[in-house]
């Protein structure tokens, strides 16, 4: 077997004095969509974060295609080829989309630069008609459309995607929907964190589902879509 683009182990994270994750763990492998569920408040954006390097009260391991990043810091680990589409978006407000997409630009650790500037105006034409707009004056479907653009031209191994369609219209989510279709086809491996569990579900290889900082239920996402053990875990 390869070795995993991101494997978790153990993982405690804490907020000061609330501990947050209790011992999770979490495998991605090369090419692979997780999704990532659970109720509001059971610790899905804290492990998104503990994995990324950004909560500091950590402890268990974390190893990126088996190197040991358990404690490294934010920047390492999106050097390591993790790339993050942040909930809200993180767009740089004072820089245009054209700036915004190229400032981020680097080719893949094998050197591919299979996503170019081209080919992300090409997958979302909306960003085309408006290169010289600053970030801020983008609608926030837009800002998503530049957030998960900006990441792809980082040719990362793996897209974290936390919340990419929360408040977004509808014909908007459709779009953000068919684009991770085609990143997912592309061969990048995805873990996904949304709302919407049906859409993760019919996206996603395998389920991973949180309750109060513990996983509670994990397996194939085809076999785990519409049981009563998933509506059970998520309260529908």
């Amino acid at each position: 077997m390869t070795t995993p683009i991101i494997e978790a182990t153990g993982i405690h994270a804490w907020y000061g004095s609330s501990h947050v994750l209790h011992g999770v763990d979490i495998t991605v492998n090369a090419g692979e969509t997780v999704g990532l569920l659970g109720r509001n408040g059971m610790g899905k954006s804290t492990l998104i974060r503990t994995l990324l390097g950004h909560v500091k009260q950590r402890e268990g391991r974390i190893a990126v295609r088996g190197q040991d990043l358990s404690r490294a810091a934010p920047h390492e680990v999106a050097r390591a080829g993790i790339g993050y589409v942040p909930e809200g978006r993180g767009v740089f407000p004072n820089l245009s989309v054209r700036e915004n997409l190229v400032m981020a630009a680097r080719p893949s650790r094998e050197g591919r630069r299979d996503w170019t500037f081209e080919r992300v105006l090409d997958t979302f034409p909306r960003l085309a008609e408006r290169l010289t707009n600053q970030g801020n004056q983008l609608s926030g479907g837009e800002q998503q459309m530049l957030s998960i653009g900006r990441v792809l031209m980082t040719h990362p191994d793996l897209i974290v995607l936390d919340e990419a369609t929360e408040g977004l219209a509808p014909l908007i989510v459709a779009e953000i929907w068919r684009v991770i279709g085609q990143i997912r086809a592309s061969g990048i491996a995805t873990l996904i964190v949304d709302r919407d569990y049906r859409k993760v579900a019919a996206q996603a290889d395998r389920l991973v589902v949180l309750q109060k900082g513990q996983v509670v239920l994990a397996g194939e996402a085809s076999a785990l879509a519409g049981s009563d053990a998933l509506a059970a875990c998520l309260g529908v």
